[in-house]
């Protein structure tokens, strides 16, 4: 959260007549009474806000009822990426989570903001492609479970199995690969680290009665460094693919991995090279482009690509 969202939202809580306390902005914004006394320090000093302290209420009001914040200075493109981010925030995270930044938006609409929100996204579709469903309910639990460390009880559908069984995990991170929803969590079933997709949770139970202990050496950017989208492997190894020049414009244009690089060849075509351990997601990610790619290395991935594509090619003849 910005400080300007913050300060909105101070002036709210304020303008709600509530007298709300120095430790109520703390618990609601989730920062320091040094920073909440700074903001406070602003508004009355800087934008002139009638502010005051009710010792008989324990909490702050405005002397004049009637003041407003000034004109907030918001560009165009400023407006449009908050807008984008609403409704980004409202197919792939859930109305649970899209909610307060639409009564964010309601909010700013009365300090005179000059643009027109509803103008900005006339222009503006938006395509997600085949998203897996989540539970908004579950969404916020496992988000409740990081923030308070409760481990989490989940019946887990394994696809590759197809089958499901019970867990209890530890969750530490949620991230967002190709428009699904997954959560990095410590998973006493498998004593290690793994990551669950949220759409294949079938059932869940928060033990609020217990916490865990962070483990303080976890490092999510880490973690996912060994990624491939969605899948994390275990010991890196160099990938090695060619593409043809007509795919080649395609793959040169995007960054693929963190550790990528790209060695052009004379026929206009290119190899792409990365360190992961994550084969089977890049095993599914190069049949995608046929006969455009051929893997290079390593052996164990020019064997899998090539198995599938024989099996592939049997269900035509």
């Amino acid at each position: 959260m910005t400080r300007l969202e913050r300060l909105i939202g101070i002036d709210a809580m304020i303008r709600s007549g509530r007298y709300p306390s120095v430790a109520d902005f703390c618990q609601r914004f989730e920062v320091s009474e040094r920073s909440i006394y700074n903001d406070l320090a602003y508004l009355r000093d800087r934008v002139n806000a009638p502010l005051d302290y009710s010792r008989q209420h324990g909490g702050y009001y405005y002397r004049d009822p009637t003041w407003v914040l000034p004109i907030i200075q918001v560009s165009e493109g400023e407006l449009l990426s908050f807008l984008l981010s609403i409704e980004l925030s409202r197919r792939y995270l859930g109305s649970v989570f899209a909610a307060p930044l639409r009564n964010l938006l309601s909010q700013l609409q009365h300090y005179q903001i000059t643009i027109d929100p509803n103008d900005l996204l006339t222009h503006v579709t938006f395509q997600p492609g085949a998203v897996a469903p989540v539970d908004p309910a579950l969404l916020n639990d496992v988000s409740v479970c990081i923030r308070e460390q409760h481990p989490l009880e989940i019946t887990y559908f394994t696809a590759v199995r197809r089958e499901c069984n019970d867990r209890v995990i530890e969750p530490y991170h949620l991230y967002l690969a190709r428009g699904d929803l997954y959560v990095i969590a410590y998973d006493h079933l498998r004593h290690t680290f793994r990551q669950f997709a949220l759409c294949r949770i079938k059932r869940w139970q928060v033990q609020y009665q217990r916490r865990f202990q962070r483990d303080p050496t976890f490092d999510a950017a880490a973690y996912l460094r060994h990624a491939f989208v969605s899948e994390v492997g275990d010991r890196p190894v160099t990938v090695a693919i060619a593409f043809d020049r007509e795919q080649a414009p395609y793959i040169r244009e995007r960054q693929w991995h963190s550790t990528q690089q790209i060695e052009e060849l004379p026929d206009g075509g290119l190899i792409l090279r990365f360190e992961n351990g994550a084969l089977g997601e890049i095993k599914r990610w190069v049949l995608g482009y046929g006969a455009h790619a051929r893997v290079l290395a390593p052996p164990e991935l020019v064997q899998m690509v090539a198995v599938e594509l024989q099996r592939a090619a049997a269900q035509y003849t």
